[in-house]
């Protein structure tokens, strides 16, 4: 197309022609770049020959264009911009929208008619599926005028409002976009001083115009007007009206929750929450709320209502819930905790046989809220509704949801360790008649239900009367056993998590909260705690037995025997008043350990999670060296999809994702410990096979000052934050790392064997250290003790074939004389299942596993174990 045509194409006698043919003046070369990319889109389809030169030649467009983009300046800028939304076709233009976009933020100058012009051009070739975008751009110079250039626009900005509302009715944006774009147009047409937006954009709530203008200060008028344009659903527009009825400072409050949770934007801190809470009639409003969306997923469930999968609450009444239920939450409210457990599993599970539900949308904003202000009674009604979830996707996310949830509970100490008593008696039972038998759930170690004749004398299994007679009472008594799990689960994990945090409880409430209470006194008394005998000093002692008895203030006393020092020597109870807090062998001597870890071995008490035998991490010289870093996990080879799952799990947030493009080179995975921030660097390695492979780097650490991260040397984060920290990482490299996969020696020629032999037998970490201290204390209890000995970093097995070095870190194995390479993976069920061991470690179990194996090597029938073993 001649440079003639290209500005006669631009003309449409709008007032803003000459605009147009100005700017494609100015960029000739850009037109005509963008032309010759135009007509080789519109050729039809290619093959063959014609198809990889036509390609090539489109690549080279493509970059010349990026050229043209990047080297124009001032006035040119603005050309170049304003050209490409004139002569690039749509979906031309969709393919450079981040350059556009930077064109136009990054350049001053615009004049009202440029910008008139950039939103006439966007109005007519916005996409369906990319209308926001392409608005975006306009409206990224529209934001740059003064008030009379965004007077002189006004026009022009109706006519994007129409076309918006238009695209609305063909229901081509949704909900979302539609709010956005409409709260960008709100800004531009406000006037200055002016407190109330155009009437035109709360046309739909006429009866509240008066209202609005004369009670709504400027921002929170912008806010709600565009919240308010087009909310769907009773229960969001009673929250409008209560709203709407509040004072100035009401408006104030909601307003910064409200804008927060529309416009798709992270929910905010608990600051402005704590604000809204103080609302009582917004807090009235929300118990209603609530109660009306439980009766509403009721109706559905008798048929009142029909049944459409996912639709049983709007978008808006979505997010409306949300907000109620995060200040009912904040605030504790008693009411929630009946109410939500009559919500959830009905938002849960289909009225049908199908495996859908009737707002998923729902069951997540609530956990959601949970996540952000957890109580225990909540978490509680979010685990009885994962279990009765019959979509495939949900429970996995759920679970997800709850670990994280676990983790703040830790944060909340003042609801933490609340826990409801189920009707269990003070000696952890719960005895329920059932015809002519009676069930004990009792509560220990684990959760058991056990059956009894009417005399007490115990039965193997549920007797066959109750299985005939009483179906229904069996059901709802192993529902109980899964809800007291899903309670301990809770307390255990907020226990752990809150390791790093140091909170400090007074021993009256703990005492009367979790170890008198039926459920949380089997967790305390297998957990080591302090107690403060002086200000400032502290005394580690563990909970002794069942309580009865009288305490000193009348009420009943804490446990028999009380509690207990590492020798077992009695400690008198410390004040009511006094300080309690979770032990932590990071600030226990060395010997203080080994005495603890002897009298959990010696009494067989394996705790709810590791403690006393909690690895350890503190500082080095190098890392003193290196003052901001560590480089103590960094170097080691990984499989990265099982490091990134294990992010998940432990809470770290990784900022990206690694892989063999743009951007995917290395990424941080952090995790927040209070006012700390720990971050774990990693970079993509390679692929190997179908396995993608990451390297490890540094860590560091980062601290929150005036609401910003700011790293800080690795000599000023406290000991407690910094060996929870890494022992997390520790973990993710021992379990990830390629020295772990027995397969891997067989590989053949590969480029990391050689890390794989160094670190499949090199120096033992911290947990293999633990592990190697843990089986000086088990072996000499089992049947093969005299075959075995710890040598260095090995555990040495004496078989009647050969001898074996299984090592302690990664549990392979080399055979004497000539350290030979045996693969091996050990059969269930072999005799070291009946073994105690003080704390749960897979690669611990599995050294047993091998040892027990390899000492009775006479008896091996398996052929591909034996050729090993036989092997010259």
């Amino acid at each position: 197309m001649s440079y003639y045509e290209q500005i006669t194409a631009v003309r449409r006698d709008d007032g803003l022609d000459d605009v147009r043919a100005a700017a494609v003046d100015r960029s000739r070369r850009l037109a005509g770049l963008l032309e010759h990319r135009n007509a080789l889109r519109g050729r039809g389809y290619a093959t063959g020959e014609d198809y990889d030169a036509r390609r090539a030649a489109d690549d080279r467009l493509r970059d010349e264009i990026r050229e043209c983009l990047d080297a124009a300046t001032s006035e040119d800028r603005r050309a170049a911009a304003l050209t490409m939304m004139v002569v690039a076709e749509p979906e031309i233009l969709w393919e450079y929208v981040f350059e556009v976009h930077q064109t136009i933020s990054s350049t001053s100058g615009w004049t009202p008619a440029e910008v008139a012009a950039l939103v006439a051009v966007a109005v007519g070739c916005a996409p369906r599926y990319g209308f926001e975008e392409i608005m975006s751009l306009p409206f990224a110079a529209a934001e740059q005028l003064d008030a009379e250039g965004c007077r002189t626009l006004a026009p022009h900005l109706r006519l994007a409002e129409r076309e918006l509302e238009r695209r609305d009715e063909a229901k081509e944006v949704d909900a979302r976009t539609r709010r956005r774009v409409h709260c960008r147009i709100a800004r531009l047409l406000v006037e200055p001083g002016e407190r109330f937006p155009p009437p035109r954009l709360i046309s739909a709530f006429d009866k509240w115009e008066r209202m609005l203008r004369d009670r709504l200060p400027e921002r929170a008028a912008i806010h709600l007007a565009g919240w308010l344009r087009t909310l769907s659903g009773p229960i969001a527009r009673a929250e409008a009206e209560t709203i709407l009825a509040l004072d100035h400072p009401g408006h104030e409050r909601l307003a910064e929750i409200v804008a927060a949770t529309s416009f798709n934007a992270p929910s905010p801190g608990p600051g402005p929450w704590e604000r809204a809470a103080a609302l009582a009639e917004y807090t009235g409003f929300g118990r209603r709320a609530l109660n009306t969306a439980a009766d509403r997923v009721t109706d559905v469930h008798s048929g009142k209502v029909p049944y459409v999968a996912e639709q049983a609450f709007t978008d808006d009444e979505v997010r409306t819930l949300g907000r109620v239920a995060r200040i009912a939450l904040l605030r504790d409210e008693p009411w929630l905790a009946e109410l939500l457990v009559r919500l959830l599993p009905l938002v849960a599970v289909a009225p049908t046989a199908a495996k859908t539900l009737p707002s998923q949308a729902l069951l997540y904003e609530i956990a959601r809220a949970v996540e952000q202000f957890p109580t225990p009674e909540a978490v509680a009604a979010l685990r009885e509704a994962r279990g009765v979830v019959r979509h495939k996707g949900v429970p996995k996310q759920l679970d997800r949801m709850l670990k994280r949830i676990d983790r703040t509970l830790a944060e909340r100490a003042d609801v933490a360790f609340r826990l409801p008593d189920l009707g269990f008696g003070p000696d952890g039972t719960l005895r329920t008649p059932v015809g002519d038998h009676v069930a004990v759930i009792t509560v220990a170690d684990d959760v058991d239900l056990c059956w009894q004749r009417a005399d007490g004398s115990p039965l193997r299994g549920v007797p066959a009367a109750v299985r005939r007679d009483h179906a229904d009472a069996v059901k709802e008594l192993r529902a109980q056993v899964k809800r007291v799990r899903a309670h301990l689960t809770t307390i255990t994990r907020a226990l752990e998590s809150g390791c790093h945090a140091d909170t400090v409880h007074r021993y009256d409430e703990w005492r009367d909260n979790l170890a008198d209470h039926p459920l949380g006194g089997p967790v305390v008394q297998r957990l080591i705690w302090e107690i403060e005998t002086a200000p400032g000093q502290w005394q580690a002692v563990l909970p002794d037995g069942r309580h009865s008895g009288n305490a000193s203030d009348g009420s009943e006393g804490l446990l028999v025997g009380g509690l207990i020092d590492a020798s077992g020597a009695t400690v008198p109870d410390p004040a009511q008043e006094g300080g309690v807090r979770l032990w932590h062998p990071i600030r226990a001597a060395a010997q203080e350990i080994r005495s603890w870890r002897e009298l959990m071995t010696e009494r067989q008490i394996r705790q709810p999670f590791k403690q006393a035998f909690r690895e350890i991490y503190q500082l080095t010289p190098a890392e003193l060296e290196t003052h901001a870093y560590s480089n103590r996990f960094a170097a080691h080879i990984v499989h990265y999809r099982k490091l990134y799952a294990l992010f998940k799990g432990r809470g770290w947030k990784p900022d990206g994702l690694l892989g063999g493009w743009d951007g995917g080179h290395e990424a941080q995975a952090t995790r927040v410990l209070g006012e700390w921030r720990a971050g774990f660097f990693h970079e993509y390695a390679d692929y190997a096979g179908d396995l993608e492979l990451a390297a490890t780097d540094q860590v560091r650490f980062e601290r929150r000052t005036d609401g910003e991260w700011r790293e800080a040397p690795l000599a000023e984060v406290p000991a407690v934050v910094f060996s929870e920290a890494m022992r997390d990482v520790d973990l993710f490299v021992g379990v990830t790392s390629i020295a772990a996969d027995p397969e891997w020696a067989d590989r053949g020629e590969d480029r990391y064997t050689r890390y794989w032999s160094m670190a499949a037998f090199g120096e033992l970490t911290a947990s293999a250290q633990l592990r190697r201290e843990a089986l000086e204390r088990i072996l000499p209890r089992t049947r093969i003790a005299a075959r075995c000995s710890l040598d260095g970093r090995f555990l040495t097995v004496r078989g009647d074939l050969r001898t074996y070095r299984i090592h302690l870190g990664s549990a392979n194995i080399l055979m004497a004389p000539d350290d030979a390479y045996l693969c091996i993976v050990p059969s269930r069920g072999t005799a070291q299942d009946q073994l105690f061991l003080p704390f749960e470690d897979d690669r611990l179990g599995l050294i047993l596993s091998k040892a027990f194996l390899l000492a009775d090597d006479a008896s091996i029938t398996d052929i591909s174990i034996l050729t090993q073993i036989r092997r010259s």
